[in-house]
């Protein structure tokens, strides 16, 4: 919520078509982007944080959190890349936004590590977890879902959802997470 009052945000809901033709409402898209770039890098410091300390703990667990964050990495990206080229069609500034996302997780790693090591227990754990995942409720609910609905042209945005509280839902039973 302190992000959302930092920067600031022209709500207004214009179609795609009019997004377009209007440099006004590129503001908005920015300003998605922004946010999105920065709750995700937030998200991905404990994400390098959790891979670090998993590869401590047992490697194979630390390889297959590793490969499991690469692959969600993949959308992280193009939802950073997408409304900045929009906003700026800026190409190396959509590619550095994404890669300054990339590089918070082993610099999450090595920071946390560092701030953390004394204080490790699981309860530090859940609330590191829990503050940046409150982060992303937030910042989906707020921003990136009535913005992917606006913008839909029929149910696409809650097809979507579903489809990957689905898959969440089943990767946790096939990997027992």
């Amino acid at each position: 919520m302190i992000i959302d009052r930092v920067f600031p945000n022209p709500h207004e809901r214009l179609s795609l078509d009019e997004t377009i033709a209007s440099g006004h409402s590129k503001a908005y898209i920015r300003h998605v982007g922004l946010l999105t770039c920065i709750a995700i890098t937030a998200h991905n410091f404990p994400e390098g944080l959790a891979t670090f300390f998993a590869m401590l703990e047992d490697p194979g667990v630390g390889i297959s959190l590793a490969l499991a964050i690469t692959v969600h990495n993949i959308p992280e990206g193009v939802s950073i890349a997408i409304p900045v080229y929009f906003a700026t069609k800026n190409k190396p500034l959509a590619i550095g936004a994404c890669l300054l996302s990339g590089l918070a997780e082993p610099i999450g790693a090595a920071i946390g590590y560092g701030i953390l090591r004394p204080f490790l227990s699981e309860p530090v754990f859940g609330a590191v977890f829990g503050l940046i995942a409150g982060v992303m409720v937030f910042l989906s609910l707020d921003e990136l879902i009535p913005a992917a609905k606006h913008y839909a042209k029929g149910h696409e945005t809650v097809y979507g959802l579903v489809l990957g509280m689905a898959l969440m839902a089943i990767s946790l039973v096939i990997f027992r997470f």
